[in-house]
């Protein structure tokens, strides 16, 4: 074999090795490029998940902080509501065991005022015994 083609077997020789140690510390950058962003996703989640949860206890915080006194006022509400009659009539429907002579009879009234419940005209409290000797049928 003749010198010059020695030479180009050694150069050819050469370019692949220089080619495999490229490719070699390709893959060694890129291997470090993957931890590195390995690490860096790690770290951002991290953060992200710490603020998240701060975030939360603010939030949960700021809506307690909120919600707390409001409640308190409508607690204090309820209580004064549950002292006070509204005043305001309702019906009362008669039953077999309360005002029974006063079941279909069109003279019942049957409304509430402030706590006291009127019957009727004529019997104000309602009628004692099942019959009623007022008692005309209703509409």
């Amino acid at each position: 074999m003749e010198q010059w083609q020695k030479d180009l077997i050694d150069m050819i020789e050469t370019v692949a090795d220089d080619v495999e140690q490229f490719f070699l510390g390709m893959n060694d950058m890129v291997d470090a490029f993957f931890e590195f962003t390995e690490e860096i996703t790690e770290e951002v989640q991290n953060t992200f998940l710490a603020d998240i949860d701060a975030f939360s206890t603010l939030h949960e915080q700021f809506l307690q902080d909120l919600a707390e006194p409001l409640l308190e006022i409508y607690w204090e509400l309820e209580d004064i509501a549950e002292d006070v009659d509204s005043g305001f009539p309702y019906a009362v429907e008669p039953t077999l065991e309360k005002n029974a002579a006063c079941i279909g009879c069109s003279h019942y009234h049957g409304q509430v005022y402030s706590g006291n419940l009127l019957v009727c005209g004529m019997h104000p409290h309602g009628w004692d015994d099942e019959s009623c000797p007022d008692w005309e049928k209703g509409n």
